[in-house]
């Protein structure tokens, strides 16, 4: 993967993927504001799935789960600018704002297009990427200028911004079944539980009767086999929507659980559906 960033300061940089594509599940410490130069992205949560291209902007809030694939386009690679509006810069906003935060139950995705606010103010971020020694208060600026923004566009964004709490104690059963797909270290879903990692593996032990792992490699397993069967999609895209690392640990797992690789699979489907 040839990937290249340049940033103006740790909150905001130029990104730049100039493979076939590139996937990760990830969890969000900030939220992160986006706008497409270049390239397309789909983000894939647990109960949606959105596709971004050349133009568009959207607004990730923090400690969402989602799995990114970026993808060049038109020979064109991968390129956004991101600014993270991280929870210290907005605390120092809010503090200047008498706003009472509500926890929204289900943070969204804030898509914007191409508003013409937003994307004059990001745009006018690119000259700044290539002059070394730019103050910090510019940068501040320029995120004070895109949350100001973001507010005039969106009455419930201040919900989601000036909400400052961590992740509570939340129950484990629900919340792991919405989100196995995602391939993510334990000590995440500790986090987003509420929980430290040894909690999280107690509880989740009283809740399956079987250690995390083992339950994830099977639902992941289960839900392969039915995307196949019911949704007739390819490996790669089933390996990717079941959060396997790679092609081949996805097949080789999928073997060792049902005795037949994924392609035996689909040529008995292919092979059923013309004798039907």
């Amino acid at each position: 993967m040839e990937y290249k960033a340049k940033y103006i300061t740790e909150d905001i940089k130029l990104s730049s993927y100039n493979d076939k594509f590139f996937k990760s599940d990830i969890m969000f410490d900030h939220h992160m504001l986006v706008w497409f130069i270049s390239g397309e992205t789909k983000i894939i949560q647990a109960d949606a799935t959105y596709l971004f291209k050349k133009g568009d902007i959207f607004l990730i809030p923090r400690n969402q789960l989602a799995t990114i694939i970026n993808y060049p386009k038109d020979g064109q690679p991968h390129k956004t600018v991101v600014m993270h509006l991280s929870v210290g810069r907005l605390r120092e906003f809010y503090a200047k704002h008498n706003i009472k935060a509500k926890a929204l139950r289900s943070p969204k995705i804030f898509c914007f297009n191409n508003h013409p606010l937003l994307e004059s103010c990001l745009a006018s971020l690119i000259p700044y990427f290539e002059m070394d020694n730019l103050p910090t208060d510019i940068a501040s600026l320029k995120i004070a200028e895109a949350i100001a923004i973001l507010r005039t566009l969106d009455k419930e964004i201040d919900y989601v911004l000036a909400n400052f709490e961590e992740p509570g104690k939340i129950d484990i059963t629900d919340y792991m079944e919405k989100n196995f797909m995602f391939n993510l270290p334990l000590e995440r879903f500790g986090y987003l539980t509420g929980r430290s990692l040894t909690t999280f593996k107690k509880d989740f032990k009283k809740a399956f009767n079987t250690t995390p792992q083992r339950w994830l490699t099977q639902k992941r397993l289960e839900l392969a086999h039915y995307l196949f069967v019911e949704k007739e999609m390819k490996p790669i895209d089933v390996c990717y929507k079941t959060g396997f690392e790679n092609l081949s640990h996805f097949s080789f797992a999928f073997k060792k659980q049902y005795g037949y690789a994924p392609t035996a699979l689909i040529k008995q489907l292919k092979s059923n559906t013309q004798h039907d």
